[in-house]
């Protein structure tokens, strides 16, 4: 009882000392920043422009007052700079060594044209530019760029029918212009502090870049610039930076091309082991290790698969970095090997702010080190966070990513297999104004050209998730790093994956989690989920099972909650919820094949998991505003139930010929149908002539679903799901001539094949006769198990006739 008492004190304690660091900070802040005061801003034109000449790349342009270059990297990717200003610190860059490209260079009258194979650049002599394809059709029109004092204004036209996405995570819609007309969105990533809806702007992670579509085609800009700015879509397209150079780069060509390329440059995401594709539980309030204990063996007497545990910052000792209670938590690395042992992992929470103690070893050792964030006056920044008064490590300095990184390995030796980065926008805590460290006077190393927090806060997260991910690299190099980092940049999906923070649990907060998944796979990031059921509130019980449903078909598929609401599991919504949670949880293991094969697929293009339904056929504009649905790869169609009592819904349908996932039922494309959706279920649609492969008791299913046109295909990859080492490569193609269907297999790779044999399922066909290889064989139920073949030819009645 004593005990009790006295955590009950000191928490009271805390909660005294946090509320005061709250109140005091922002005064101290507010302070040190008048002197940054600036007056109104002066935009200077660039004048008329003085002389052109050609590069090996491109062109440089001499104006009166800017310069301009224009930089091929490939037929389809142009950087093109205006200057003066700083320029960037390339974190986000990842390739640079580009091969050469043919350019050409063409005075035309008043203006100049350089020009690849793909793309075609026209500079005025005004400083306007408009880019068109190898067709002259024109894709887009910048206006001349106006400097500022300090940074510049961007502007370009938008036409009539011109969608927008991407910016990062955003709670806004997934056509960025359909947002009240004076919308502006912020390039600051902000702690949202708790909860957040519909129009909150902005929020963790914030990207400057956009992709653009249109009747005419589309393209995506990605500007290097780490600076606070502001986008708005008003009409024109404008990106008002607060400092540093204009450098961006465009390209043209379909969505998926322009991932591709666009992670070309800023790195492929990082393949993740296969166990993070699985189920995660996590909640705010696991408090000992017992209550961590009485959640893993809930799921284990539901029955319930599960993957992952993460702890909160109550697993730590007065909520400090690194550190685990050993009084709450007294017998931790051998629970964590018990945990292992039945295929759960432990994920730690990581915070940036370090205690500022002098009786902490950690906050004296980067002191010593010379690694915290620092005012002019050469004093350390300290600011209100979880622990109290805290430094920041300057993870723009080398060293301090270096001494962060050897951070982690005390961990690691507790049996923690992956980490989770909170509060690193960085997020203080304010009664009043920005949530983080002084924009001006918070010094930062910035490689050792120096700089302020103006320019070093957007990164600050994607460069802690770089110390962590070398850290987890060198430290065991056997493992592909885990890390889920809430805040970050251009660049991240290199080293983590994300989550869209703490949600309001309501259905709109269901129906938002949709476009800020789809927006982030658009800007780069392709592995990111929500909490599902929200973070801080009390789910119906449809509200979550909905909730469950939809994030079944995420990357990262978590349940977290706050410490002040009831306890979300599966079993505590008791029947029939407890049993559909089963079963979709069962779904999600069996599609763990499909999933891995498209990380991998992540990991070679750059394409996200998630995708939207205009993916598929950019072309047709019906598809260019669905945000209630979305495909998983290039097979599954998911179609939420984001509506409380919904037990139907309508969607319109992408091109082709799509099966009801649930009873093969076959559905023309390229119209809008309506499909039920009873409490147990959700619409899922696979692409006819896909083959989707899925897994049961850990055997290879693969299930095939014949094409109404001639031809389809599918792959899966696989490893050891861990490491870096053998693979393989299972690609399979389909032909249909009439009433014959064929199936090959090709192989490569030097993993071995983990399965003796293969099932072959076989949806929208009644099989008559089928040959494995030539021979024929009894094809009971459209179902076959056999061994490695190399064509497998079925006749048989189709469910539709060849369009």
């Amino acid at each position: 009882m004593n005990f009790w008492k006295q955590a009950l004190l000191n928490l009271r304690l805390i909660k005294l000392r946090r509320f005061l660091g709250s109140f005091f900070y922002p005064l101290q802040r507010d302070s040190l920043e008048r002197q940054f005061q600036s007056s109104l801003e002066v935009f200077t034109q660039i004048g008329n422009i003085l002389s052109a000449e050609t590069t090996s790349r491109g062109g440089h342009f001499y104006f009166q007052n800017v310069e301009l270059e224009i930089c091929f990297l490939s037929d389809d990717l142009v950087r093109i700079d205006w200057q003066p200003g700083v320029l960037p610190i390339p974190y986000a860059i990842a390739r640079s060594d580009w091969p050469e490209v043919k350019v050409k260079f063409q005075e035309v009258g008043d203006c100049w044209v350089i020009s690849s194979a793909t793309l075609k650049v026209i500079v005025r002599a005004n400083g306007s530019l408009e880019i068109q394809n190898a067709l002259g059709k024109t894709i887009r029109e910048e206006l001349p760029p106006q400097q500022k004092i300090s940074g510049w204004l961007h502007q370009a036209k938008l036409r009539a029918e011109e969608h927008i996405y991407g910016l990062g995570e955003r709670a806004a819609p997934l056509n960025l212009r359909k947002s009240p007309a004076t919308t502006t969105y912020q390039m600051w990533n902000y702690d949202a502090g708790g909860r957040y809806g519909p129009g909150t702007d902005p929020l963790y992670l914030c990207i400057p870049l956009y992709l653009g579509l249109h009747h005419s085609g589309s393209y995506l800009i990605f500007y290097e610039n780490t600076y606070y700015a502001t986008f708005s879509f008003n009409g024109f397209a404008a990106a008002d930076f607060a400092g540093g150079a204009l450098r961006y780069y465009l390209s043209i060509g379909s969505p998926a091309q322009l991932l591709n390329r666009y992670t070309e440059l800023t790195g492929r995401p990082a393949l993740p082991p296969c166990w993070p594709l699985g189920y995660h539980q996590s909640r705010w309030g696991y408090e000992t290790e017992a209550a961590v204990r009485e959640a893993a063996e809930g799921f284990l007497t539901h029955d319930l698969p599960l993957s992952a545990i993460h702890l909160d910052i109550d697993c730590q000792e007065r909520f400090r970095a690194f550190t685990i209670d050993p009084d709450r938590f007294p017998k931790l690395a051998d629970f964590n090997q018990d945990l292992v042992s039945r295929g759960i992992h432990l994920i730690a929470i990581v915070n940036p702010g370090v205690k500022a103690d002098r009786n902490s070893e950690l906050f004296e050792e980067g002191k010593a080190q010379d690694i915290f964030c620092k005012l002019p006056n050469d004093k350390l920044v300290i600011a209100p966070v979880w622990p109290g008064m805290s430094a920041f490590p300057d993870f723009t300095n080398p060293q301090a990513r270096h001494w962060w990184s050897r951070q982690y390995e005390y961990l690691l030796d507790l049996g923690f297999t992956g980490f989770w980065h909170d509060m690193n926008e960085p997020g203080v805590f304010v009664l009043w104004g920005d949530p983080s460290l002084p924009q001006h006077s918070t010094q930062h190393f910035l490689e050792g050209r120096g700089g302020d927090h103006l320019e070093a806060h957007n990164v600050y997260g994607l460069l802690q998730a770089e110390a962590a991910y070398e850290a987890l690299s060198e430290y065991q190099p056997e493992h592909r790093p885990f890390i889920v980092s809430r805040a970050g940049w251009a660049g991240l999906q290199r080293y983590a994956w994300t989550w869209t923070g703490d949600i309001e649990t309501s259905w709109t907060g269901l129906r938002q989690t949709i476009p800020t998944v789809l927006n982030l796979g658009l800007s780069g990031i392709p592995y990111s989920g929500a909490d599902i059921g929200g973070f801080k509130g009390n789910p119906s019980a449809e509200l979550y099972l909905r909730w469950f449903q939809m994030s079944c078909f995420l990357p990262f598929f978590r349940t977290h909650s706050a410490n002040n609401v009831q306890p979300r599991t599966p079993w505590s919504f008791g029947e029939p919820i407890l049993s559909i949670v089963r079963e979709f949880l069962r779904l999600r293991y069996c599609l763990i094949p499909y999933l891995y094969t498209l990380a991998w697929e992540a990991n070679q293009t750059g394409h996200p998991l998630v995708r939207p339904l205009f993916w598929a056929d950019s072309s047709d504009p019906r598809l260019w505003e669905i945000e209630d649905a979305f495909l998983l790869g290039d097979v599954l169609l998911v179609a939420a139930i984001v509506e409380e009592g919904a037990t139907s819904r309508a969607i319109m349908l992408p091109k082709g010929y799509w099966y009801n996932f649930w009873d093969d039922t076959l559905l023309e494309g390229a119209k809008s149908v309506h499909i039920a959706a009873p409490i147990e279920q959700i619409p899922l649609l696979v692409k006819a002539g896909s083959i989707l492969p899925m897994s049961a008791n850990q055997q290879l299913i693969l299930h095939i679903y014949a094409p109404v046109t001639l031809t389809g295909k599918g792959r899966v990859y696989s490893d050891a799901g861990d490491g870096y080492g053998p693979w393989r490569l299972d690609e399979f193609y389909l032909k249909r001539d009439r009433d014959i269907l064929e199936l090959t297999w090709q192989q490569q790779g030097n993993y071995v094949f983990p399965d003796n044999t293969v099932q072959l399922h076989f949806h929208g066909v009644e099989v008559q006769q089928a040959w494995v290889d030539g021979q024929e064989v009894h094809f009971p139920e459209n179902c076959l198990e056999v061994a490695q073949f190399q064509r497998v030819c079925l006749q048989g009645k189709m469910s539709a006739n060849e369009a």
